[in-house]
């Protein structure tokens, strides 16, 4: 399976548009004859549309130099990743490989056949003065099909790809499109193909005093879809950011309890913990593979006794690719769809409770004083050495489920909630790096062990352990950073 990042834009002109000439525009010298192509594309969705409303597509095409099986993951107008699989003459079902990727996105249900879109596309290519293609640009003539509703359409657009060009060049040609009378479109030819149905969205009833929360618990249920693709591949960001969400509705679902059915709830944050169980083992091993990586990199080679590197690298590496096996088997498990059916259910429930914005910002104060505590427990001297650490860590993830409260409010606030998160994650971020050091220094002992009992020399691992030990300097930043979090001005908005 193939996976390219698209970089393109889309335009749609008047009947009489025609393509301007676009040399000059960001290094443009020449631009090559056109060559005619014919696209016939069937585009495959669950019977609600679910991919399609998530902001994926999926189709099986014919003609042109790509032919086969692609899903196309990120809204049009952006970088979109396209995962493509060679289609056999007979294959009417999407490979496997491609099912596993949008099953987030589909919540396990079947696709079937939703929309066919024909193109008669002329593509030219854009040429510096080396011969080097910077973009290509496509002339298109689409007819579409909804195969389920019998809605059928047709229009021109104009397609600009980036190959080897940047965003410069795509700005230039804009430019000379919208002096030829082009317009920008944001939708997809799925989107369009489909657009009737997709129009056809449920009417929200839920009260507008919960909308933030519920706003936010969306966004984070669609971060988690939006990633599936990327992280089940196991790309470092998309772990973290798959990551980061679910430990955003889990803190969500806590702190905001009074929303909704609080056993429901209750039982969706425990599936979460599992779901985050999965994915933190992924992203904890792949940090810190990295962070000794570079340790011992930075260090002279005469102080590097010993296949330390070497090491590091292949015990990390079964780390990683343990994790991810452990990852894709919950990805295809039942109880995964399941666990985001719920959460879909929790995010349209219309019976939850109507609040008002004293009641979430009650809420958003209640955490933070949690985290206060903990913190200023922590910080107190009556624990030392692992004690203080796991205090420490607790504090640490109370400030994010504090921090992650404020970001309900701060479309509404404003200034005021973002002063007061930048001061949080100031906070945040060296409690983070404490705990890195803990773990660190716990893997390097546990590294040391094991070459130990391999018979190889251990000194780089306790140096290594030793450079980690800056404990009494870390805290004298984290108690500077609560004092700063704390002050009266930043936290003035939450007396409302």
């Amino acid at each position: 399976m193939a996976a390219v990042v698209e970089r393109e834009r889309k335009y749609s002109g008047d009947d009489g548009f025609r393509l301007p000439d676009l040399t000059g525009c960001g290094g443009v010298a020449r631009i090559s004859d056109a060559t005619t192509l014919d696209l016939d594309a069937v585009y495959h969705d669950t019977a609600d549309l679910r991919l399609a409303r998530s902001g994926y597509a999926l189709r099986r095409r014919t003609g042109g130099h790509d032919a086969g099986w692609h899903l196309k993951v990120g809204a049009a107008g952006g970088p979109r990743t396209e995962y493509q699989v060679p289609a056999g003459p007979d294959d009417g079902e999407p490979p496997a490989e491609l099912v596993g990727l949008f099953r987030a996105a589909s919540r396990g249900a079947p696709v079937a056949p939703a929309a066919r879109v024909t193109t008669r596309r002329r593509e030219h290519r854009l040429l510096d003065g080396q011969g080097r293609v910077l973009a290509e640009v496509a002339e298109d003539a689409v007819e579409s099909h909804d195969l389920v509703s019998d809605e059928r359409q047709a229009w021109h657009e104009v397609e600009v790809e980036l190959v080897d060009g940047d965003d410069r060049l795509l700005d230039a040609v804009e430019v000379r499109l919208r002096e030829a009378g082009a317009r920008p479109v944001s939708v997809s030819k799925s989107h369009r193909a489909l657009g009737g149905r997709l129009a056809t969205v449920p009417a929200r009833t839920r009260p507008d005093r919960g909308a933030p929360v519920v706003d936010y618990l969306r966004a984070q249920r669609d971060a988690l879809i939006a990633n599936h693709p990327a992280a089940r591949h196991g790309d470092e960001n998309a772990v973290h950011d798959m990551r980061v969400a679910v430990r955003r509705l889990r803190a969500t679902l806590r702190t905001f309890r009074g929303l909704w059915d609080r056993r429901e709830s209750e039982q969706l944050r425990a599936e979460l913990r599992w779901l985050g169980a999965q994915l933190g083992a992924v992203r904890d091993a792949q940090v810190l593979a990295a962070r000794l990586t570079t340790a011992v990199a930075a260090e002279p080679p005469e102080l590097v006794l010993g296949p330390v590197a070497a090491r590091i690298a292949e015990r990390f590496a079964t780390d990683v690719a343990t994790a991810l096996d452990s990852l894709a088997r919950a990805f295809d498990s039942e109880r995964y769809p399941q666990l985001l059916t719920r959460l879909d259910r929790l995010a349209e429930d219309t019976t939850a409770d109507t609040v008002t914005r004293r009641w979430v910002i009650r809420r958003v104060r209640r955490a933070l004083t949690r985290a206060d505590d903990r913190l200023d427990r922590a910080l107190s001297g009556s624990g030392r050495g692992a004690e203080q650490a796991t205090a420490l860590h607790e504090a640490r993830k109370a400030y994010k489920a504090a921090r992650y409260a404020v970001e309900v409010c701060e479309p509404a606030v404003g200034k005021p909630a973002t002063a007061l998160l930048t001061r949080l994650k100031d906070l945040q971020n060296l409690l983070g790096a404490y705990q890195d050091s803990v773990m660190t220094r716990e893997a390097l002992r546990r590294e040391a062990l094991r070459a130990y009992a391999d018979g190889e020399n251990t000194f780089t691992y306790g140096l290594l352990h030793a450079r980690q030990a800056t404990a009494e300097r870390d805290l004298a930043a984290v108690a500077a950073a609560r004092r700063r979090s704390g002050r009266r001005k930043v936290r003035r908005w939450l007396k409302g």
